[in-house]
């Protein structure tokens, strides 16, 4: 074979900046008139690239570092294309590259980079993860890894043989196929960008496939809050002659109702989360077992009333812990019991903090997103909708303060 050109160049990515502000460094290979670009797994300062000298300018620890690497990696690619020439056979930029990074089986391919991505959320559990959002990455891997097995034949891909028709082809699969519903399905999708954009940020895909791809559109449903009437309905339900259970999953509810927990939360909190502030006044600070974010709730005397009545210090909790199904079950019986329509669940009770509690109160809304523990403050702004009675109290209110101030004149 007669090799007319073979030219490496290496550039910066700048539009795959990392948290430290610093580029990744790509590289792309010409042999004849084939192409074939690698991520050479460095980065820098994009202030320090010489795109001419493809290097780093300066004699900074950063800059002498990052070259010394740079200076090895081109040796490797030379050191490829050289052996590639003894053996007298035609081959090409891809081979060239495939031969200094090593066969495919050692290349970063789609699992790869997943069960990589999965190892490093294992890690953080209990840190800064959810203990649920672990089986999240491993039911998409899953699922992930049936409709590549059934549409390729193959047990893994590389990012190269990726595009937006595969993205399009996994969701009418989970979809159509295995009949999933629209939420399951955007977890899914969500997790798939999120691998996909840890692959073009870090230089093993050329593309970001999910760039122009829309999710489907998330069910926005406003949440169930209890009604005055039938709060009180469980607030005073007589259970005499009902299970011990009964009465402690009733205040544990209406603990919830009052401090905005969930059921994971509620029977998680220990004495190490309740502190005082100047005031004594008492305060709940605990890191939500969904998401890890940390919520602060200032607690209201009834809150506190539920917490002396529970005290036990031989017992590391604050409550008494219920197992979730004998808890359901409660919950249902004191529903019937009450005369209540509807699900009765822990998340109507922090519904019913959130709004019934607080926004109807004319507690800010940036306020209600804190005690409950929100990540983005959108989520609470779904809470804001069933609030109409607070805007016509306070509109009411407005009016009868301005009188005749600004009434148009005859």
């Amino acid at each position: 074979m007669k090799v007319e050109k073979f030219k490496v160049l290496l550039y910066l990515k700048k539009s795959g900046l990392d948290k430290s502000g610093k580029a990744p460094i790509m590289g792309r290979i010409t042999v004849n008139r084939t192409m074939a670009q690698f991520s050479c797994k460095l980065s820098c300062t994009p202030e320090l690239w010489n795109p001419r000298e493809s290097r780093l300018n300066g004699k900074s620890k950063e800059a002498v570092e990052v070259n010394a690497k740079i200076d090895k990696l081109l040796l490797t690619v030379n050191s490829a294309f050289d052996s590639l020439v003894e053996r007298k056979t035609d081959f090409d930029a891809t081979a060239v590259k495939e031969a200094f990074q090593g066969s495919k089986e050692t290349q970063m391919t789609l699992f790869k980079l997943f069960d990589r991505h999965i190892g490093e959320v294992r890690a953080r559990v209990g840190i800064d993860v959810s203990r649920r959002t672990l089986p999240n990455y491993l039911y998409t891997r899953s699922r992930l890894a049936d409709f590549v097995s059934s549409r390729f034949k193959v047990s893994d891909l590389a990012f190269c043989q990726l595009n937006e028709q595969f993205i399009r082809e996994f969701q009418e699969y989970v979809v159509i196929e295995k009949g999933l519903g629209v939420q399951t399905v955007r977890h899914y999708l969500a997790i798939l960008k999120k691998i996909c954009r840890i692959a073009f940020k870090e230089g093993y895909s050329d593309k970001f496939y999910f760039e122009h791809y829309k999710l489907p559109k998330q069910k926005e449903t406003a949440p169930r809050a209890l009604s005055k009437e039938d709060f009180e309905k469980i607030r005073d339900i007589e259970l005499t002659g009902c299970r011990p259970e009964h009465s402690i999953v009733r205040d544990m509810f209406l603990f919830a109702c009052y401090a905005g927990t969930s059921y994971v939360d509620v029977v998680a909190i220990t004495p190490d989360n309740l502190s005082r502030d100047d005031n004594e006044a008492l305060w709940l600070k605990y890191r939500r077992g969904k998401n890890g974010q940390l919520s602060r709730v200032k607690l209201l005397p009834e809150a506190v009333a539920f917490i002396e009545k529970y005290r036990d210090d031989t017992r590391g909790t604050l409550f008494p812990v219920i197992p979730y199904q004998a808890l359901k079950w409660c919950l249902t019986s004191i529903k019937m019991k009450a005369g209540i329509k509807g699900r009765l669940s822990y998340h109507v009770a922090r519904h019913t903090f959130a709004t019934s509690v607080c926004l109807s109160q004319g507690v800010p809304i940036e306020t209600v997103s804190k005690m409950l523990g929100h990540k983005h403050i959108t989520t609470t702004h779904i809470y804001a909708k069933i609030t109409n009675d607070k805007i016509k109290r306070d509109m009411e209110n407005l009016q009868a303060r301005i009188g005749d101030k600004f009434r148009l004149a005859q």
